[in-house]
């Protein structure tokens, strides 16, 4: 199954995220088909949260299904399930 996840970067005590399509077998950190955007939760800068809605909608319509942060994030970008 393909899922649309968040994949961990960045130094101990200052995360970052890339939104990315994996496979479910990979680790969460591990290889990844496309990279979609980027997350930094602790909002250091004004584009804290950049998805590419196209690509997105195009995993979603390929069957890729998104965990709960994912889709919490992809919903704020207004990306429709």
């Amino acid at each position: 199954m393909v899922k649309i996840r968040l994949s961990r970067f960045g130094a101990t005590h200052n995360p970052h995220y890339r939104i990315v399509v994996a496979d479910a077998r990979r680790p969460r950190d591990g290889g990844y088909i496309e990279n979609l955007g980027h997350y930094d939760p602790r909002k250091t800068s004004e584009n804290y949260l950049k998805v590419n809605n196209e690509r997105v909608e195009y995993w979603l319509a390929q069957g890729a299904q998104p965990t709960q942060t994912a889709r919490r994030l992809l919903k704020s970008q207004g990306v429709k399930f």
